[in-house]
């Protein structure tokens, strides 16, 4: 059995999975990047500066500026409004003892280091700031920068030491990009099932289907061979199994019909010498009748030839079954065409006298040898002439020819007889089929089926045909 074209890559049904959850993976990052700069995007100033130190000094110069515009500030809304979105935390001590941070949980540690240092700066009336140079950096490395207004020192902004923003940020956006890539990941399940496994889910359906009618008995089950993948593979060779099985079911039905006819012509053609003879024997036994002896000669004389009659059936039968049955093994030798035609015609030949039938021998130079089993290619040939003889109207003829075409050596057996009804020509070779009454006179119905059975023994074919008669045509093949 042939195997089935294998799909192109990019129409395999892997190929197709695996690189639409490559594309599933791309499109669920980039929406999750889209998703990180919109968030980022409705927290502006989340990241305001690239260092603690820088974010203490902005910090620091926005108080100094609220207070300097307005001494009676709402320092604790400003820095929740303005500074809530910003991850980095902070704290801010002010003199007068109030404290304030952008996050709700900012380290106690960090306020109570940064209101003593405050209190530590704050020694110093007035307060001149000194160069950066100059001051002494905080403890624990952590970022400070002082508010000051009107060179007074009001206050202390402190950044926690550490990169801690990404953190932070983690902490603020992680459930929101969580909750947003466990429902990206549902959605393109989702999608995924829909647009690749979906489809694939019903056509595998539709040939489970179909496998089941075939089990039911439907041979006629077909599964849809759409698309170029794996599964439209897989439905072809499906489809081609139950072509093979409907092919095989449609045989054995054929040869199922074929042996019951068969048994029903035997038993007709062995049931006709048979009620015949029995008919017969009954009225020889009856003793209160008395025949004349001419009458009883008659009687006997048909029993026997109903007896032949049946012998002969019954003998054609036992040829037929071990022609057909390669129980016979058949002579492979050369054979004269001359000499097989000459016997047709020694046989013959009392018959072709008593009619005046003329019997034609026409044998070209490169048919003058065939190869094949002498007696069984005779028998062939007797049959045909017999028929055509047979059929053939005084002073009519006969042709045997044989010619030769490439490597087949065609036998042909043509009268000028009335020809074969055109509507029994395809059931010619059939067992104990007969045209009419007229051809039904002689025979068992047998002659023709042992003919073709001879010659296809041989790997030959044999045809019949109408052309002002009825010519037979045996094609046999030349064997070296």
């Amino acid at each position: 059995m042939p195997q089935p074209d294998r799909p192109i890559w990019y129409r395999s049904l892997y190929w197709r999975i695996g690189l639409g959850f490559v594309a599933f993976l791309a499109v669920l990052l980039v929406a999750q990047a889209l998703l990180f700069v919109w968030l980022t995007g409705r927290t502006a100033g989340a990241f305001p500066a690239a260092s603690g130190a820088r974010l203490a000094e902005l910090v620091a110069g926005d108080i100094r500026d609220r207070l300097e515009a307005d001494p009676a500030s709402d320092l604790g809304a400003h820095i929740a409004e303005e500074y809530s979105r910003v991850v980095q935390p902070f704290v801010v001590v002010m003199n007068d003892g109030r404290t304030f941070s952008n996050r709700p949980n900012a380290p106690a540690a960090l306020m109570r280091n940064t209101r003593a240092r405050l209190g530590a700066m704050s020694g110093e009336r007035p307060f001149r700031p000194r160069p950066r140079r100059a001051l002494r950096p905080p403890p624990n490395g952590r970022a400070e920068a002082p508010i000051i207004v009107a060179d007074q020192l009001v206050g202390l902004v402190a950044v926690p030491p550490g990169r801690v923003a990404p953190m932070a940020a983690l902490q603020q956006f992680g459930p929101t990009l969580a909750a947003s890539g466990i429902g990206l990941l549902l959605l393109g399940a989702c999608a995924a099932a829909l647009l690749i496994f979906r489809p694939v889910r019903r056509r595998l359906r539709e040939v489970e289907e179909a496998a089941a009618r075939i089990g039911a008995g439907d041979v006629t089950a077909r599964a849809p061979e759409a698309g170029r993948d794996e599964v439209a593979a897989l439905a072809h060779a499906f489809n081609r199994m139950a072509a093979d099985l409907q092919t095989r079911a449609a045989a054995l039905s054929a040869s199922d019909q074929a042996r019951r006819q068969l048994l029903a012509d035997v038993s007709h053609e062995l049931m006709t010498p048979l009620t015949a003879m029995r008919g017969y024997l009954e009225t020889l036994a009856m003793a209160e009748l008395k025949l004349d002896p001419p009458t009883r000669e008659r009687y006997l004389r048909i029993v026997d030839e109903e007896t032949r009659r049946l012998e002969h059936i019954i003998g054609d039968l036992l040829e037929l079954a071990r022609l057909e049955g390669s129980s016979t093994q058949l002579r492979r030798e050369y054979v004269d065409t001359a000499t097989l035609f000459e016997r047709v015609a020694e046989r013959h030949g009392r018959e072709l006298a008593d009619r005046h039938v003329v019997l034609d021998r026409r044998i070209d130079p490169s048919a003058a040898r065939l190869a094949g089993d002498p007696d069984r290619l005779e028998q062939a040939l007797q049959n045909l002439a017999a028929n055509a003889i047979r059929h053939t109207p005084d002073h009519g003829t006969v042709t045997l020819s044989a010619t030769r075409q490439d490597n087949l050596i065609t036998l042909t057996v043509r009268d000028t007889g009335p020809g074969i009804p055109r509507e029994h020509l395809p059931l010619i070779f059939d067992r104990f089929y007969k045209a009419d009454a007229a051809r039904a006179t002689a025979g068992s119905g047998l002659g023709l089926s042992i003919v073709k059975a001879i010659v296809e023994r041989h790997g030959g074919t044999i045809s019949v045909r109408n052309d002002e008669g009825a010519v037979f045509e045996i094609v046999l093949p030349v064997v070296p």
